[in-house]
């Protein structure tokens, strides 16, 4: 195959396919006459080496620690914006001036509230039911609630359902936590900004007033703008091969949720936790550095290194240093969690296994210490995942119901099965 011509040949059939560039990143070779050309498909496990689709939205270059929303390095939109303005950012495709940011804000916080019926919904669910088992059904049956804007095709409709996602996503959220530990649901308001109506949410009681904390909410409003979007990960590639269907946004979303709950995706941060729990100590540390450099042992240690990232992850970074502001606003002092953690970073930066392998803290070790010293229990980790990649997901999704090239997904298979045989009769087998 040739990378200037894109010929391929098998056989004695040789196809013509376009080679296509980007606006950076590497190139990428239409395959799409191969099948009918050749009769053979490609074969890629986990399409590793497959775009799906043509994205306006977000770059990641692994290599080089990179990460761009429309063109912005993430470390500039969690320094010096909000979670709003990145989410306006992709919805729209550019920073909004401050009269747009304005409406914006206004729009999102008037659509927090959901509808009363959905309080009794929740009841249908145990007591000890994962916060993340309640999201999947509470997220799919607003399409229940809200019939004026489950229309894809309507762009007006799509725009509507974009603002009810990320408004009511953490109302959501709040209620499943609140159900979860047995408290009264604590409404929304709308004089706060996103982060503290999140917080206060979660953690006010009616018994008292409840002040927000505003490093926490700043800590927590760069915890979401850093899950925003990261390009087509396991639940957005869900999210879009969903709407491919013409299912209606709300199941597309439960749908994302559903996939981040998986230990692999979402729900590393809590795995990172449960190693810290394992661990125990900070002198039980060099027994664990010392089985996961051992090439017998099958122990890892979670919460370093990136499969995308080969590099540093640029959101780590971050993470790293709002993971201090929150410990030292806190003045946690006598955690042993937070102390392993601590001593593990160290280790982390300065050993060189560590350091010739490229296995640095990743965003998920920091966030995890960062949420459980605010108050979150481990079991509510993804779920503030989920809050913050609803809008990823709503943008990707409204870019593939906009784009006339898209398909219905249907992904290929090698099948390795028996053969065609014949039905025998039970007396006969």
């Amino acid at each position: 195959m040739s990378a200037k011509s894109g010929n391929f040949t098998i056989g004695d059939v040789t196809v013509d396919m376009p080679v296509k560039s980007g606006t950076i990143g590497p190139d990428v070779i239409d395959i799409g006459k191969l099948y009918n050309a050749t009769g053979c498909f490609t074969f890629d496990p986990g399409f590793l080496s497959t775009a799906a689709c043509e994205s306006k939205i977000t770059y990641i270059d692994g290599d080089e620690g990179v990460l761009l929303h429309r063109g912005y390095p993430i470390e500039q939109l969690a320094d010096h914006g909000d979670f709003l303005e990145t989410c306006y950012l992709l919805l729209h495709g550019e920073l909004p001036t401050a009269a747009e940011k304005a409406k914006f804000d206004h729009t999102v916080s008037r659509h927090t509230m959901v509808h009363d019926q959905m309080t009794r919904f929740f009841q249908g669910f145990r007591r000890d039911a994962h916060p993340m088992a309640v999201m999947v059904g509470a997220v799919g049956a607003l399409a229940a609630f809200y019939h004026d804007s489950t229309d894809i095709n309507d762009p007006t409709q799509r725009m509507i359902a974009s603002h009810r996602m990320i408004a009511k996503m953490p109302t959501l959220a709040a209620m499943a936590y609140k159900y979860n530990v047995g408290q009264p649901f604590v409404y929304p308001k709308n004089d706060l900004d996103y982060a503290s109506n999140f917080l206060r949410m979660c953690f006010a009681v009616p018994c008292e007033e409840y002040k927000v904390n505003p490093v926490l909410a700043r800590a927590l409003d760069r915890i979401f703008t850093l899950h925003a979007d990261h390009e087509q990960n396991a639940s957005t590639s869900t999210v879009r091969l969903a709407g491919s269907t013409g299912a209606n946004p709300f199941a597309c979303i439960a749908a994302g949720i559903a996939a981040l709950w998986g230990p692999a995706h979402g729900g590393a941060n809590e795995i990172c936790l449960r190693m810290l729990m394992e661990i125990g100590t900070v002198d039980r540390i060099p027994e664990f550095i010392a089985r996961a450099k051992d090439k017998n042992d099958p122990f890892r240690l979670m919460g370093f290194g990136h499969r995308v990232y080969k590099n540093f992850d640029p959101r780590a970074k971050i993470m790293h240093k709002t993971c201090h502001e929150v410990l030292a606003e806190l003045g946690i002092k006598d955690d042993p969690l937070l102390d392993v953690a601590m001593e593990l970073e160290r280790i982390a930066l300065h050993d060189q296994y560590f350091i010739d392998r490229q296995l640095y803290p990743n965003v998920d070790f920091y966030s995890g210490i960062t949420l459980k010293a605010m108050g979150f229990p481990m079991t509510m980790f993804t779920v503030l995942f989920a809050v913050a990649r609803t809008v990823g997901w709503i943008a990707q999704w409204t870019e593939m119901i906009g784009d006339p090239g898209q398909k219905i997904g249907r992904p290929r298979q090698l099948y390795t099965g028996s053969p065609r045989r014949d039905y025998m009769p039970m007396g006969k087998r």
